[in-house]
């Protein structure tokens, strides 16, 4: 196999192009950053498995993820492959018993299985040499409370208050939880498990 280069997600910025978000993705060991243009609908579902929120009913990320599982596919890699008039190829890789093949795919939603399936992110060489640039963008910073993190605002819906949380204790915020999942309110849901955590420190 040709030699490529480990990618992760640093960061989803809101693009220039109405609706479009940019997925930042750094080179793992180095300073590029190779950015990548993708909708609104994909940025939400790689924000939403990063947060660890769960939808109460499945996306369509999640529906292809449940049928793989049922075939017993595994999703081991996925490759950024080429670029062509700004546009990025990619395959996924997958695993069904000892049988190794390659499904071709657009790159936000290879991305978004590698992120449900935890599985690592590629690019060739000379794509990271013609389109990424050298990373430390304040931008980028600013969009991130700590490595890895999504600013959650804008792509997980919702919209209901997530003040007084402090007020409640441990067993109530579990309850409510689950209440703000089972009612398609990402946003709260997010913000109380941020609460939790910050509780569980």
């Amino acid at each position: 196999m040709s030699a490529k280069i480990t990618l992760h997600i640093v960061s989803i910025l809101p693009a220039h192009s109405h609706g479009a978000y940019t997925l930042v993705l750094g080179e793992e060991g180095g300073n590029r950053r190779l950015p990548v243009l993708i909708g609104a609908f994909e940025a939400q579902a790689i924000a939403m498995e990063i947060e660890g929120i769960k939808p109460s009913r499945p996306l369509t990320h999640d529906l292809f993820v449940q049928a793989l599982q049922a075939l017993e596919v595994v999703v081991e890699e996925v490759i950024i492959t080429d670029l062509q008039e700004g546009i990025f190829f990619s395959k996924i890789r997958c695993k069904k018993g000892l049988e190794l093949f390659e499904l071709d795919s657009r790159t936000s939603d290879a991305i978004a299985l590698a992120v449900k399936f935890r599985c690592p992110i590629f690019v060739k060489p000379g794509i990271m040499d013609e389109a990424a640039y050298e990373g430390d963008n304040a931008a980028e910073a600013e969009s991130l409370d700590s490595p890895g993190r999504m600013a959650h605002e804008e792509l997980i819906p919702g919209s209901k208050s997530h003040a007084g949380l402090e007020e409640h204790s441990l067993d109530e915020l579990e309850a409510m939880l689950e209440d703000a999942i089972r009612d398609e309110d990402y946003t709260r849901a997010a913000k109380i498990r941020d609460e939790i955590k910050k509780r569980n420190k």
